[in-house]
């Protein structure tokens, strides 16, 4: 029986993953019996502080483990502008440790990684040999656990991905439905464009690719791409609600981090190793809208 470590288990990814090893299968289809059936050990910082060098060895020399899937990142964009420390830590620094914990037991290491590693600048959707040009300390630090792992650990594959939102924890489809309640209208920027793109049809990418050895650097988005605003009016649709949706600039919304512009990425490794089987971000929306609007 294969056996799994999921470091940042409390996370939308992490809680994803659980769920559909746990059902054998996810909304895309059904996953690989072998990880179906496999020993899953979910863990975030109360189980294994993934800064710790000298613990993340020990705990996967324990373990025994055939694979990691590292879902844990600092991913508060403004937040990494003013604890640059922290979030280096965190993206950087931790998955080098799980990376060299990785290759010393021959484990595969399962690192996902962000749009903000690119400049966002380019209207053309991004492949895997886009040049990488971060401007933010949350895209820097997420670049540098990259490349840590891609040194450290032969068997790895990294999944860059972007809008991510899930059954679990906070994300925008949540935000915004629980606005649509409270609001009669909002402001929501209408000039950043990206795939939306629900976690566990990144976790079951993530499952399929375990089931290979094509190791490298994948793009793993929806397919498709919108508007922040024209996504937030899709969420009060599909969740009946009467809010208006008033569109606002990203100069005019004046956050503290840099904002790509364009985070529309290409899965194009995917296409061309075992297929691309994200769904538009339209039609996976709406159906993780059906089947959790209550929950939200």
């Amino acid at each position: 029986m294969r056996k799994l470590l999921i470091t940042g288990a409390n996370g939308q990814l992490g809680n994803e993953l659980q769920m559909i090893l746990s059902a054998g299968k996810a909304s895309i289809g059904p996953i690989d019996p072998a990880w179906a059936r496999c020993e899953v050990v979910p863990t975030d910082v109360a189980e294994l502080d993934i800064t710790n060098a000298e613990a993340v060895m020990d705990f996967v020399r324990a373990g025994e483990f055939d694979a990691i899937i590292n879902c844990a990142a600092a991913t508060n964009v403004d937040g990494c502008e003013t604890k640059p420390d922290f979030a280096r830590v965190l993206n950087a620094d931790a998955p080098a440790n799980l990376a060299r914990a990785a290759a010393a037991v021959g484990a595969t290491l399962v690192q996902v990684s962000t749009d903000y590693v690119l400049a966002g600048t380019d209207p053309m959707p991004q492949t895997e040999e886009a040049p990488t040009a971060p401007v933010t300390v949350y895209g820097s630090t997420k670049l540098a656990g990259e490349r840590a792992v891609e040194e450290l650990c032969p068997r790895h594959f990294t999944l860059r991905t972007a809008w991510l939102y899930g059954t679990r924890g906070k994300n925008f489809v949540r935000t915004m439905v629980g606005l649509g309640r409270t609001h009669d209208s909002i402001t929501v920027v209408c000039d950043q464009h990206g795939s939306p793109t629900f976690a566990g049809d990144l976790a079951y990418e993530v499952l399929a690719l375990l089931g290979t050895e094509a190791y490298g650097l994948y793009h793993c988005t929806a397919n498709g791409a919108t508007t922040w605003d024209v996504f937030a009016r899709r969420i009060m649709a599909d969740a009946g609600l009467d809010c208006e949706v008033k569109p606002v600039t990203t100069a005019e919304w004046n956050a503290d981090a840099t904002r790509p512009l364009w985070s529309i990425l290409d899965n194009k490794h995917l296409r061309d190793t075992i297929g691309d089987s994200m769904r538009s971000w339209d039609v996976a929306l709406d159906e993780f809208m059906r089947d959790n609007l209550a929950s939200l």
